[in-house]
């Protein structure tokens, strides 16, 4: 199972000096992935939780890949109904060449109604316009299988059974945000319903859970993965392997924008958990 790390490219301490620094911290951890998220207009709806500056996910990965060797690239997730499909899958396909085949496009629906607004695009079809891209861009990448993009591995987001259908429908792996364990258990078995019932393969399993090392155990009712003390981290990341996760994402911002001024915390608990993990590993 790989692990990777879901990188702040947003808020009041995040710079491309900061950025540069996160991608090699991040590599020279041993970690296997990197991750950025998106939103294209930063209105009040999303300046709430995201203040500027906002580094758009296909620039600054591109700005990472330069500055890393190793560690796969990604995007957790891209709102597909923001971009026309065929300029998604043309960046795609150049970050995708220009980083040696690292890249991971991570997809999903989006929330924000007003830059929904903002863009042009109908909120209410977000779901049928992201069907309709993904169909697009796997086109183009058939079209251009020359280009390397046919090896892009697509995430799909989305913690409902639409976007576990989506997944199974037009996904290399589902890709759930923030999960419960016992609630992730009951949806990694509707996705294998699904799969049989759709008569198609059961993607892969790559969840992106939070990271907050405590000090004392939290209760387990209710309690996101990754959230507690490092045992019960450990834990959590042995039963995702478990479950069948092929990767893993870490997501240490605890939602105070002012954290992005000082990413040395968040250096510190991904090096103790990922130290952790390797031990464990070595035990086993």
């Amino acid at each position: 199972m790989h692990l990777g790390v879901n990188v702040p490219n947003f808020g009041p301490g995040t710079s491309p000096a900061v950025l540069r620094r996160w991608a090699q911290v991040v590599e020279g951890l041993g970690f296997d992935l990197l991750m950025v998220s998106d939103h294209v207009v930063i209105e009040p709806e999303v300046a709430a939780l995201y203040p500027p500056p906002f580094y758009e996910p296909f620039t600054t990965l591109s700005w990472m890949a330069a500055v890393t060797t190793r560690i796969r690239l990604g995007t957790t997730v891209l709102v597909l109904p923001y971009r026309h499909p065929l300029l998604t899958a043309r960046m795609a396909a150049n970050l995708n060449d220009l980083s040696g085949g690292r890249f991971v496009l991570g997809v999903g629906v989006g929330w924000a109604r007003q830059e929904y607004e903002a863009l042009g695009v109908p909120f209410e079809q977000r779901g049928p316009l992201t069907d309709a891209h993904l169909e697009t861009v796997r086109a183009a990448w058939a079209n251009e299988s020359d280009d390397g993009s046919a090896r892009i591995p697509i995430w799909v987001g989305g913690n409902s059974d639409a976007g576990i259908r989506r997944a199974v429908r037009r996904g290399d792996a589902w890709h759930p945000i923030d999960v419960v364990p016992a609630w992730l258990d009951a949806a990694v078995s509707r996705m294998k319903g699904i799969a049989t019932q759709e008569q198609m393969p059961t993607p892969g399993l790559a969840p992106r859970i939070k990271l907050k090392v405590t000090d004392r155990p939290i209760g387990e009712a209710g309690r996101l993965a990754g959230v507690g003390t490092l045992e019960q981290i450990i834990e959590d990341l042995g039963h995702l392997q478990r479950l069948g996760s092929e990767s893993v994402l870490l997501d240490p911002f605890g939602g105070d924008p002012e954290e992005t001024r000082h990413p040395e915390t968040a250096w510190s608990q991904l090096a103790t958990v990922v130290a952790a993990w390797n031990r464990s590993k070595e035990n086993r």
